[in-house]
């Protein structure tokens, strides 16, 4: 079966990686600051409210004198709305940071391995997996799996991987595999050849009723020892491009 491009991924320098972190900082004190300006702005018009009031019942404050303190708590309410809004679009950017900066940690654990962060001459392993139902198809589901190995090692990679699915059938545990997830009895798994890394496509069947949990990846390599990987199915359905899955 011929391999997808690989996921998309974005490489940063380390420039880029200080100034998302002077970003972050940034909008942290932008954020603190105006709490700090709502709080003020919520006290001037708490001493302005009895002022107004006090204007009203004395004889003795002219009314441009009433209009003025009007107008500067009606100037002081603006503010106070302006500086709420912009809190919520400060804790919103943040949010986005988050997720991105994440995102890149995955992406830097992906490429470690890859070039051989680690200094080790790794072999095969399952990085990730994602699923994603047959649009149509209800208990149809498409799977892409990543396989890679460490650069250094360098050696082209032959072989196939198996999928099975753990989950609950009629109020008990069941794992389906081969026949139980639609596949042909005599089928030899997925193939897959690569010198680095590689994603492999397949698709499979679940029956109805049924409540899977753990999605279960066996890849054997030709010449070394299968490697196993289990990801729960709530990861496996994320709309992620890698999931960071252990051996």
């Amino acid at each position: 079966m011929a391999s997808r491009h690989p996921p998309r991924f974005v490489v940063r320098t380390l420039a880029d990686t200080v100034r998302e972190g002077r970003k972050r900082v940034i909008l942290l004190g932008a954020w603190a600051a105006s709490l700090i300006v709502v709080g003020w702005l919520a006290w001037l018009i708490a001493g302005h409210g009895p002022a107004v009031a006090a204007a009203r019942s004395n004889g003795g404050v002219s009314s441009a004198e009433v209009e003025d303190l009007r107008q500067q708590v009606a100037n002081l309410q603006r503010a106070s709305q302006v500086a709420g809004i912009a809190a919520k679009e400060l804790t919103r950017n943040l949010a986005e940071r988050d997720e991105e900066i994440s995102g890149l940690r995955t992406d830097l654990a992906f490429y470690s391995r890859l070039v051989g962060g680690n200094g080790q001459r790794d072999g095969l392993k399952v990085q990730g997996a994602r699923t994603e139902p047959v649009k149509g198809s209800p208990n149809a589901w498409n799977v892409v799996v990543t396989l890679t190995q460490n650069a250094r090692r360098g050696e082209l990679l032959k072989g196939s991987l198996t999928l099975a699915v753990e989950g609950i059938q009629g109020n008990k545990v069941a794992t389906l595999e081969g026949p139980g997830l639609g596949q042909a009895a005599a089928s030899r798994g997925l193939p897959f050849s690569f010198k680095y890394f590689q994603q492999v496509q397949g698709s499979f069947t679940l029956p109805a009723g049924f409540k899977p949990t753990r999605l279960r990846v066996v890849a054997s390599a030709e010449g070394d020892e299968p490697v196993t990987s289990t990801i729960p199915w709530a990861d496996a359905t994320r709309n992620d491009e890698v999931n960071d899955v252990q051996q």
